[in-house]
């Protein structure tokens, strides 16, 4: 039996994309399933973004099907620290202030992932403000390390940290004004 999809590295995922051997959806479907199964006893994600995500992976197997060139990240599931302004979705920093905050842009990393062909899953969870290093100081909800669930999986990009170590994902966008990476 082969592995699932969601055990495979970022570049297995592109690689096999960009040939065709598996569409950029299977591998969404893949990593949601996964979420949806996992993630509510981890806490990684604040948003998970099932209709984008597949629509993104679609594109990308359209360009793939088309001959044409879907990017060096073709088809890679990235989860994205909720302190990134999309403009899809809200942008709430983990904080209850921010809960309806929906931004008019994206950020530029944002734009270059996708340009790149990367299928984005959703918001992860963060310390409010990026303020903390456990990712226990959410306003949503606190994120467990998925290797122990009574242990926290520092922070503040915790939800990045644990969706990558739980298979959430294999690469996750985060940041660190502090060293909390």
């Amino acid at each position: 039996m082969s592995e699932p999809l969601y055990a495979a590295t970022a570049r297995e995922l592109r690689d096999r994309v960009r040939s065709g051997e598996v569409s950029a959806t299977a591998v969404a479907e893949s990593f949601l399933g996964r979420i949806k199964a996992t993630d509510p006893s981890i806490g990684a994600y604040v948003d998970v973004w099932t209709d984008h995500a597949l629509q993104m992976a679609g594109e990308v197997d359209r360009r793939v099907n088309k001959g044409e060139d879907p990017g060096p990240l073709a088809g890679v599931p990235i989860g994205l620290k909720d302190n990134l302004c999309t403009s899809y979705g809200r942008t709430t920093c983990a904080s209850k202030i921010l809960a309806n905050f929906e931004s008019p842009y994206d950020a530029t990393v944002v734009n270059r992932l996708r340009d790149a062909g990367a299928v984005f899953l959703g918001k992860l969870n963060m310390d409010e403000f990026a303020m903390g290093s456990s990712t226990e100081n959410s306003s949503i909800q606190k994120t467990r390390n998925p290797w122990d669930l009574g242990r926290v999986p520092g922070g503040s990009s915790g939800g990045a940290a644990a969706a990558v170590a739980a298979g959430l994902g294999p690469i996750a966008l985060s940041s660190d004004g502090g060293g909390s990476i």
